[in-house]
Protein backbone atom coordinates (compact mmCIF):
# COMPACT_ATOMS: atom_id res chain seq x y z
CA UNK A 1 0.00 0.00 0.00
CA UNK A 2 1.44 3.30 -0.63
CA UNK A 3 2.48 5.40 2.02
CA UNK A 4 0.00 7.31 3.57
CA UNK A 5 0.32 11.76 2.62
CA UNK A 6 -1.42 14.12 4.29
CA UNK A 7 -2.59 17.00 1.77
CA UNK A 8 -3.00 20.27 3.42
CA UNK A 9 -4.07 23.69 2.37
CA UNK A 10 -1.65 25.57 4.60
CA UNK A 11 0.89 25.23 6.96
CA UNK A 12 0.48 23.60 10.61
CA UNK A 13 -0.69 23.58 13.69
CA UNK A 14 -3.42 22.09 16.23
CA UNK A 15 -3.10 18.89 17.49
CA UNK A 16 -5.88 17.38 19.67
CA UNK A 17 -3.63 15.85 22.38
CA UNK A 18 -3.93 16.75 26.08
CA UNK A 19 -1.09 17.21 27.18
CA UNK A 20 1.75 19.14 25.99
CA UNK A 21 3.40 18.74 22.38
CA UNK A 22 6.73 19.47 20.42
CA UNK A 23 7.33 18.12 16.81
CA UNK A 24 8.58 18.72 13.55
CA UNK A 25 6.99 17.33 10.37
CA UNK A 26 8.81 18.35 7.03
CA UNK A 27 6.91 19.14 3.84
CA UNK A 28 7.44 19.01 0.15
CA UNK A 29 5.84 18.78 -3.19
CA UNK A 30 5.73 15.07 -4.72
CA UNK A 31 5.99 14.76 -8.46
CA UNK A 32 1.90 15.39 -9.05
CA UNK A 33 2.32 18.75 -7.50
CA UNK A 34 0.37 17.30 -4.35
CA UNK A 35 1.81 18.31 -0.82
CA UNK A 36 3.41 15.61 1.41
CA UNK A 37 4.14 15.47 5.32
CA UNK A 38 6.59 13.60 7.12
CA UNK A 39 8.30 13.31 10.15
CA UNK A 40 11.52 12.81 8.62
CA UNK A 41 13.03 15.14 6.02
CA UNK A 42 12.86 12.35 3.24
CA UNK A 43 13.78 15.22 0.01
CA UNK A 44 16.43 17.55 -0.61
CA UNK A 45 15.02 20.89 0.12
CA UNK A 46 11.88 19.81 2.59
CA UNK A 47 10.39 22.47 4.31
CA UNK A 48 10.50 21.95 8.18
CA UNK A 49 7.53 22.99 11.02
CA UNK A 50 8.11 23.77 14.19
CA UNK A 51 4.91 23.60 16.14
CA UNK A 52 3.74 22.62 19.94
CA UNK A 53 0.12 22.19 21.54
CA UNK A 54 -1.50 21.76 25.24
CA UNK A 55 -4.96 20.98 25.40
CA UNK A 56 -5.98 21.40 22.00
CA UNK A 57 -4.40 25.09 21.96
CA UNK A 58 -3.12 26.69 18.69
CA UNK A 59 0.35 27.65 19.32
CA UNK A 60 2.55 30.02 17.09
CA UNK A 61 4.95 28.24 14.84
CA UNK A 62 7.72 28.15 12.49
CA UNK A 63 8.96 26.77 9.10
CA UNK A 64 11.96 27.27 6.65
CA UNK A 65 13.68 25.38 4.17
CA UNK A 66 16.61 23.33 5.24
CA UNK A 67 19.42 22.61 3.06
CA UNK A 68 20.77 19.14 2.20
CA UNK A 69 23.59 19.17 4.94
CA UNK A 70 21.12 20.53 7.20
CA UNK A 71 19.32 17.56 6.84
CA UNK A 72 21.56 15.02 8.12
CA UNK A 73 21.59 16.61 11.09
CA UNK A 74 18.03 17.84 11.48
CA UNK A 75 17.29 14.39 13.70
CA UNK A 76 19.75 15.21 16.61
CA UNK A 77 18.68 19.01 16.97
CA UNK A 78 14.98 18.12 17.05
CA UNK A 79 15.80 15.42 19.36
CA UNK A 80 18.29 17.44 21.80
CA UNK A 81 16.18 20.36 21.50
CA UNK A 82 12.99 18.81 22.74
CA UNK A 83 15.13 16.89 25.59
CA UNK A 84 16.38 20.70 26.54
CA UNK A 85 12.91 22.84 25.94
CA UNK A 86 14.85 24.73 23.17
CA UNK A 87 13.04 25.13 19.91
CA UNK A 88 14.92 23.40 16.99
CA UNK A 89 14.79 26.61 15.05
CA UNK A 90 17.21 28.40 17.57
CA UNK A 91 19.62 25.44 17.66
CA UNK A 92 19.51 25.70 13.61
CA UNK A 93 20.08 29.28 13.70
CA UNK A 94 22.92 29.08 16.25
CA UNK A 95 24.54 26.03 14.59
CA UNK A 96 24.08 27.89 10.85
CA UNK A 97 26.25 30.91 12.74
CA UNK A 98 28.95 28.84 14.25
CA UNK A 99 29.66 26.98 11.80
CA UNK A 100 27.54 26.74 8.43
CA UNK A 101 26.80 23.27 9.19
CA UNK A 102 30.53 21.82 8.67
CA UNK A 103 31.24 19.09 11.55
CA UNK A 104 34.83 19.44 10.62
CA UNK A 105 34.73 22.98 11.92
CA UNK A 106 38.05 24.41 13.67
CA UNK A 107 37.66 28.17 14.57
CA UNK A 108 41.33 30.13 15.23
CA UNK A 109 40.49 29.91 19.10
CA UNK A 110 39.96 26.41 19.07
CA UNK A 111 36.04 26.04 18.79
CA UNK A 112 35.10 22.71 17.80
CA UNK A 113 32.59 21.37 15.26
CA UNK A 114 29.08 22.06 14.15
CA UNK A 115 27.87 24.10 17.65
CA UNK A 116 31.46 25.44 17.72
CA UNK A 117 32.33 23.89 21.38
CA UNK A 118 35.59 25.03 23.31
CA UNK A 119 37.34 22.19 24.30
CA UNK A 120 36.07 23.05 28.06
CA UNK A 121 32.36 23.63 27.35
CA UNK A 122 32.75 19.93 25.19
CA UNK A 123 34.36 18.60 28.55
CA UNK A 124 31.93 19.93 30.93
CA UNK A 125 28.99 18.71 29.04
CA UNK A 126 30.52 15.13 28.49
CA UNK A 127 31.51 15.59 25.12
CA UNK A 128 34.08 12.96 24.38
CA UNK A 129 34.60 13.77 20.41
CA UNK A 130 33.67 17.22 19.50
CA UNK A 131 33.52 16.40 15.90
CA UNK A 132 30.85 13.96 16.44
CA UNK A 133 27.82 15.40 14.93
CA UNK A 134 25.39 13.60 17.64
CA UNK A 135 27.44 14.59 20.92
CA UNK A 136 28.17 17.99 19.34
CA UNK A 137 24.62 18.68 19.18
CA UNK A 138 23.57 17.30 22.40
CA UNK A 139 26.88 19.08 24.26
CA UNK A 140 26.02 22.40 22.94
CA UNK A 141 22.04 22.52 23.08
CA UNK A 142 22.88 21.20 26.67
CA UNK A 143 24.91 24.38 26.96
CA UNK A 144 22.33 26.97 25.62
CA UNK A 145 20.49 25.39 27.89
CA UNK A 146 22.68 26.18 31.00
CA UNK A 147 22.82 29.66 29.52
CA UNK A 148 18.95 30.38 29.52
CA UNK A 149 18.59 29.16 33.00
CA UNK A 150 21.17 31.55 33.77
CA UNK A 151 19.19 34.24 31.93
CA UNK A 152 16.03 33.95 32.58
CA UNK A 153 15.30 32.70 29.62
CA UNK A 154 15.87 35.47 27.88
CA UNK A 155 17.03 34.58 24.63
CA UNK A 156 19.04 37.77 23.59
CA UNK A 157 21.33 37.22 26.37
CA UNK A 158 21.49 33.46 25.96
CA UNK A 159 22.58 34.10 22.57
CA UNK A 160 25.43 37.16 23.58
CA UNK A 161 27.03 34.82 26.30
CA UNK A 162 27.23 31.60 23.75
CA UNK A 163 28.91 34.39 21.36
CA UNK A 164 31.17 35.83 23.74
CA UNK A 165 30.79 34.04 27.18
CA UNK A 166 28.90 34.81 30.04
CA UNK A 167 31.94 36.40 32.06
CA UNK A 168 31.58 39.62 28.99
CA UNK A 169 27.62 39.90 29.57
CA UNK A 170 27.90 40.09 33.20
CA UNK A 171 30.73 42.87 33.04
CA UNK A 172 28.30 44.98 30.80
CA UNK A 173 25.55 44.44 33.08
CA UNK A 174 24.01 41.80 31.90
CA UNK A 175 23.27 43.15 28.50
CA UNK A 176 24.72 42.32 25.05
CA UNK A 177 28.43 43.24 25.18
CA UNK A 178 28.94 46.40 22.76
CA UNK A 179 31.20 44.31 20.37
CA UNK A 180 30.15 44.56 16.28
CA UNK A 181 30.27 40.57 16.10
CA UNK A 182 28.22 39.55 19.40
CA UNK A 183 25.29 42.14 18.22
CA UNK A 184 25.41 40.74 14.82
CA UNK A 185 25.48 37.61 15.71
CA UNK A 186 22.39 37.78 18.22
CA UNK A 187 20.66 39.96 15.19
CA UNK A 188 21.14 37.91 13.01
CA UNK A 189 19.67 34.10 14.58
CA UNK A 190 16.81 36.55 15.69
CA UNK A 191 16.06 37.58 12.56
CA UNK A 192 16.31 33.92 10.92
CA UNK A 193 14.04 32.30 13.98
CA UNK A 194 10.97 33.88 13.77
CA UNK A 195 7.37 32.69 14.29
CA UNK A 196 4.85 32.17 11.78
CA UNK A 197 1.03 32.36 11.86
CA UNK A 198 -0.43 28.88 12.03
CA UNK A 199 -3.06 27.39 10.20
CA UNK A 200 -4.93 24.51 11.60
CA UNK A 201 -3.82 20.85 11.32
CA UNK A 202 -5.52 17.20 12.93
CA UNK A 203 -3.62 14.63 13.98
CA UNK A 204 -5.47 11.22 12.46
CA UNK A 205 -4.40 7.48 13.79
CA UNK A 206 -5.41 4.84 11.42
CA UNK A 207 -5.11 0.86 10.86
CA UNK A 208 -2.93 0.74 7.95
CA UNK A 209 -1.79 -3.49 7.19
CA UNK A 210 -2.58 -4.45 10.97
CA UNK A 211 -0.82 -1.54 12.25
CA UNK A 212 -1.13 2.24 13.44
CA UNK A 213 -0.13 5.33 11.01
CA UNK A 214 -0.20 8.83 11.90
CA UNK A 215 -1.08 11.06 9.55
CA UNK A 216 -1.71 14.97 9.48
CA UNK A 217 -4.39 16.68 7.61
CA UNK A 218 -6.83 20.11 7.45
CA UNK A 219 -9.76 18.54 7.14
CA UNK A 220 -11.55 17.78 10.65
CA UNK A 221 -11.51 14.00 10.93
CA UNK A 222 -15.54 14.95 11.21
CA UNK A 223 -16.24 16.78 8.55
CA UNK A 224 -14.67 13.80 6.31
Amino acid sequence: MKALRALVAGVLCLLAVPAVVQAQIYSWRDPEGRLVLSDRPLVKGAEVHSFAVSNGATVRTSSKVISKRASRYDHFVVAHARDQGIRPDLVRAVIQAESAYNPWALSIKGAMGLMQLMPQTAAEHGVVNAYDPEENIRGGVRYLRQLLDRYENNEELALAAYNAGPTAVERYGRQIPPYRETRSYVAKIKNTTGRSKPDRVYRVVELVDGREVVRYTNVKPNDR
